[in-house]
C-alpha cells in the first residue's frame, strides 16, 4: 500500500509539473509570437498539436488539456525507445523522414537532448525510481544503459566528441554516429548480454541504411552521388540535368553522369578510350549494310546509347536500330540522349513523341527502338542481322543466345574487355570461362584472339552453325572479334576442325598448331621445327589451347571497312585498317594498295559470292557473251587463289630475338631482308615491334644476325655480317669472338647489291609464297 501510494503521489507531481510548464509555454508564446516560432514549446513539438495552418496565420496556439492527457496516456503505454527515430530535425527544411542523428548543426543535437527531457520526465510514471531535474538531459544518440542523464557542458562535450567529430558531411547535413538500438546486434553465446551491447552505425540520409563503418558509409554516399541519387530516400531519384557532362563524338551527343567511365560506380559506362573501337564497328555495319537493306541490328548492352545512336544518325534508313539495357537509369538516359539528337524512341510498338514531328518519309530512318530486357531474352524472342555484344568483363555468358536467332550470313561482333584472364595474367580464369589452357608468350595478344574465336566456333557449332572471321583485334583495353554466320551442319563441321590444339616450346619460344587427326603420336615433339628437346632435359613443350588455326582477317571485308572509314571520315580507324589490310595479305606497307581490283565490287566468303550496291552488271562484262563469262570465271580464279594463301600464324617480337651486344637493323629494312630472302613477310598491329612472316624461327634468327651489327663498331653502316662455316644457324655465338666484319661490304654504293647476292646464295628460290 505504500508503494501504490508513492506511485500515485509521483504521478500527481508529474501531471502538476506538466500543467505547470504548459502555463508557461502559452505566457511565452502570447509575449514572442510575433518574433520566435520555431521551438513551438516542448510539450508542443513533442505532441505535434500545433498546424501549420495556424503558424501560417500567426495565431495564437492554445492547446486543450483533454488532448494533453491523452498525449500523456500514449505515451505511459509506449516504449520511449520507440519515439527516437520519430523524432525529426524540426529547424531544417530537408525532407521530415530523415532520422534524428541527421542535423545541420551541434546545436540541432542539443535541442532534441531537452525534447528527450520531456520524455524522461513521462517515464516516472512508469515507476521507474528515476529522479530528473530541470539541469540533468539525456544523449539523443544513446540508450540510457550507455549514457546517462547530465548537465549540459557535459552533454555538449559528449555529443561534439563522440557524436559530431565522427560524423559524414553531405550537401551542409552531417549524419552522426548512432548508438540506439536501430541496428539488429547479432546475438552472442551470452543472449542476456545482447540488448546491453548496442551496435554503433549511421544513418544514409539518402536510402536510410544503416552502416557500421565510417568508410564505408563514405563509399555508400559517393556510389549514391555517382548514380544521381541525392534527394529521395526510398525512391531512387536521377541527379539534375545540370550535373550532366554533354560528350559528342562522331556527330554524335550524349549525356553522362559523374565518373561515367568506372562502370563499378555508375550505372550508364561511357568509356572515351573505346572510340576506335566503336569506329571499326560502325564500319563493319556500313559494310553489312551495303549489301542488304534494311538490316536490323541491336546492340544488347547500351550503356548511354551512343553506339546505336551513331548507327541510327549516320546510316539513316539502312538500319533499323534496337538499343537494349538492362538497368532502368541507363534505359532513361538512353531515352535522353535520343531526343538530344532529335530521334524518336519507339516502346513496345508505340512511339513516344513528346512534341516532336517527324515526316513520314523520315520515321523509319529517325526511329530507335529501346528495350529494357536482359540480353540474353531479347536475343531469344527476336532475329537480328547484326548483333553486338559489350557487356563487363566476358562475353561467353551471351554467345548462345546469341547464334540461335542471328539470320544467315548475319554478324556477329563481341568486345571482350577481361583482358587479365586473356593475356594470361589469370590463367584459371580463361580456363573457366573459355575452356582455354594459355601461358604467357611473346606473341600473347594474337593468343587472345584465338582463344575468344575457338569459343565463339563452338558456341556456334552448337547451334548447328559455322563462321567466317573477318576481323580480329587485340588492343591494350579489349579484344575485338568479328565474324559472319553461315547457316548448315556443314560450316559448323569445317569451322569446328580449325579448332586445334598449340605446341610450344618453351625455350626458344617456337610454336605449330597439333596436326589433325585423333591418334595419338608418340613423340609429339617432332612437329616442332626447334630441337630444344634434344638438346635440353627435361620436358621442353607446353600444350596451349583449344584455339581456332585459321585465318584472322578477310581481306576483301577489311578492304571495303576502309572504304567506309574513308567516306565517313573515321581518322582514328583509317591507319590500322590499312595496317590490318596489309597484315592479312602479309605484305609490306609500302606494296599496299587501298583500291584492289575486284575486292570491294566482289568477295567471296565461305564459297558464297557477295555484291556491293556500287557494283554494276556491265563492269563485269566486255562485248562477246564468251568472254564475259571467261573474266568472271578469271577473276572467281584469283579470288580463290588469295583465299587459299592465308596469312601465317602467329608473329615474332624483333627484340625478343635480338643478339647481345649486337645493334639490330631498323624494322622496315628488316622486313625487306626476309622478303628479299623468299618469305612472306608483314607488320602486325598487336605488337609494333611484330613480325608476321612464314620464315621458321631459326632462318629469322639467322636473317636478324646477318643484318646486325656489333655495338662497338662506332659509325658503322648496317650489313650483312658473314658468319663463319662452323657456326650452325640458330646457336648464339659471342659477337667479338666470332663475327668478322669486312668493311669493303659496308659501302653505300654496292651495299644492297652485296645483300642481295647473300641472300640469294643463302636462300633458295623455293622457299617464297606457296
Amino acid at each position: 500500500m505504500a508503494a501504490l501510494e508513492a506511485a500515485e503521489a509521483a504521478l500527481e507531481a508529474a501531471e502538476a509539473e506538466l500543467g505547470r510548464r504548459q502555463e508557461q509555454q502559452e505566457e511565452e508564446e502570447e509575449e514572442n509570437h510575433n518574433h520566435d516560432r520555431e521551438g513551438g514549446g516542448e510539450a508542443a513539438a513533442l505532441n505535434g498539436l500545433v498546424s501549420e495552418n495556424m503558424k501560417s496565420k500567426n495565431v495564437d496556439a492554445k492547446i486543450p488539456e483533454s488532448e494533453l492527457e491523452a498525449e500523456d496516456r500514449g505515451a505511459e503505454e509506449e516504449r520511449p525507445r520507440e519515439s527516437d527515430s520519430n523524432i525529426l530535425d524540426l529547424s531544417s527544411d530537408y525532407p521530415r523522414d530523415k532520422h534524428i542523428s541527421i542535423q545541420r548543426h551541434l546545436a540541432d543535437l542539443e535541442k532534441l537532448a531537452d525534447l528527450r527531457e520531456g520524455e524522461l520526465s513521462s517515464a516516472v510514471s512508469q515507476n521507474t525510481a528515476l529522479c530528473v531535474t530541470d539541469e540533468r538531459k539525456p544523449c539523443p544518440l544513446c540508450p540510457e544503459e550507455k549514457f546517462k542523464a547530465c548537465y549540459s557542458h557535459k552533454l555538449h562535450r559528449h555529443l561534439q566528441n563522440l557524436h559530431w567529430k565522427v560524423s559524414v558531411e553531405f550537401e551542409g547535413y552531417r549524419m552522426c554516429i548512432c548508438h540506439l538500438s536501430c541496428r539488429p546486434v547479432k546475438p552472442n553465446l551470452a543472449g542476456d548480454q545482447t540488448l546491453s551491447k548496442m551496435g554503433a552505425h549511421y544513418h544514409c540520409i539518402i536510402c536510410s541504411a544503416t552502416i557500421v563503418r565510417r568508410t564505408d558509409m563514405i563509399g555508400h554516399i559517393n556510389r549514391h552521388v555517382n548514380k544521381g541519387e541525392t534527394e529521395s530516400r526510398f525512391s531512387t531519384v536521377r541527379a539534375p540535368k545540370s550535373s550532366y557532362n554533354v560528350v559528342k563524338e562522331s556527330a554524335t551527343d550524349v549525356q553522362v553522369l559523374p565518373n561515367h567511365s568506372t562502370p563499378q560506380k555508375t550505372d550508364s559506362y561511357f568509356n572515351p578510350k573505346m572510340k576506335l573501337n566503336r569506329q571499326l564497328i560502325f564500319c563493319a555495319l556500313a559494310v553489312l549494310a551495303g549489301e542488304r537493306k534494311p538490316i536490323e541490328c541491336l546492340d544488347a548492352f547500351g550503356a548511354t546509347g551512343i553506339m546505336g545512336l551513331q548507327w541510327a544518325k549516320h546510316l539513316r534508313s539502312s538500319v533499323k536500330v534496337t538499343i537494349n539495357d538492362c538497368n532502368e537509369n541507363s534505359v532513361t538516359m538512353i531515352k535522353e540522349n535520343c531526343h538530344l539528337n532529335k530521334m524518336k524512341v519507339k516502346l513496345n510498338s508505340r512511339e513516344e513523341d513528346n512534341g516532336e514531328t517527324v515526316g513520314n518519309g523520315e520515321e523509319n530512318s529517325d526511329t530507335i527502338e529501346v528495350t529494357k530486357m536482359d540480353a540474353n531474352v531479347v536475343m531469344h524472342l527476336r532475329s537480328f542481322d547484326f548483333i553486338h555484344l559489350d557487356p563487363f568483363g566476358t562475353s561467353v555468358n551471351y554467345l548462345d543466345s546469341a547464334f540461335r536467332n542471328v539470320r544467315n550470313l548475319g554478324i556477329v561482333s563481341l568486345t571482350s574487355t577481361d583482358i587479365s584472364s586473356l593475356y594470361a595474367k589469370a590463367q584459371h580464369v580463361a580456363l573457366r570461362h573459355y575452356g582455354c589452357n594459355i601461358v604467357r608468350t611473346e606473341y600473347y595478344k594474337e593468343l587472345a584472339a584465338r582463344a575468344v574465336i575457338a569459343a565463339v566456333t563452338r558456341a556456334a557449332a552448337r547451334c548447328n552453325k559455322g563462321i567466317e572471321v573477318l576481323l580480329a583485334v587485340s588492343l591494350e583495353h579489349f579484344v575485338l572479334v568479328v565474324v559472319r554466320v553461315l547457316r548448315g551442319p556443314t560450316p559448323a563441321d569445317d569451322s569446328a576442325k580449325k579448332v586445334r590444339y598449340l605446341i610450344h616450346c618453351q625455350w626458344c619460344e617456337e610454336r605449330v598448331f597439333q596436326k589433325e587427326g585423333n591418334m595419338v603420336e608418340e613423340n609429339p615433339y617432332q612437329q616442332l621445327p626447334c630441337d630444344c628437346h634434344g638438346s635440353m632435359p627435361g620436358k621442353t613443350a607446353v600444350l596451349l589451347g583449344p584455339l581456332w588455326s585459321g585465318a584472322l582477317f578477310n581481306t576483301g571485308f577489311l578492304r571495303r571497312m576502309l572504304l567506309e572509314a574513308v567516306q565517313y571520315g573515321l581518322d582514328e580507324a583509317q591507319p590500322l585498317l590499312k595496317t590490318l589490310v596489309s597484315e592479312a595479305e602479309c605484305t609490306t606497307p609500302k606494296h599496299f594498295s587501298t583500291h584492289s581490283p575486284g575486292d570491294e565490287n566482289k568477295q567471296e566468303e565461305c564459297g558464297v559470292y557477295i555484291r556491293t550496291p556500287n557494283t554494276s552488271a556491265e563492269s563485269y562484262l566486255v562485248h562477246g557473251k564468251r568472254k564475259s563469262e571467261e573474266v568472271l570465271r578469271g577473276t572467281a580464279k584469283r579470288q580463290r587463289a588469295e583465299l587459299s594463301a592465308e596469312h601465317p600464324p602467329f608473329y615474332y617480337n624483333i627484340h625478343r630475338h635480338s643478339i647481345k651486344g649486337m645493334n639490330m637493323p631498323k624494322l622496315n629494312k628488316f622486313l625487306n631482308y626476309l622478303s628479299e630472302a623468299g618469305y612472306r613477310v608483314s607488320r602486325t598491329h598487336f605488337d609494333p615491334m611484330g613480325v608476321r612472316t612464314n620464315a621458321p624461327l631459326a632462318q629469322f634468327k639467322t636473317v636478324l644476325m646477318k643484318y646486325s651489327t656489333p655495338t662497338y663498331v662506332g659509325a658503322q653502316a648496317e650489313g650483312p655480317v658473314h658468319l663463319p662455316g662452323e657456326i650452325q644457324v640458330g646457336e648464339e655465338v659471342p659477337a667479338a669472338a666470332v663475327i668478322k666484319v669486312e668493311e669493303a661490304e659496308l659501302a653505300e654504293d654496292d651495299k644492297s647489291g652485296v645483300a642481295a647476292a647473300v641472300v640469294t646464295e643463302s636462300y633458295p628460290t623455293h622457299c617464297a609464297t606457296e
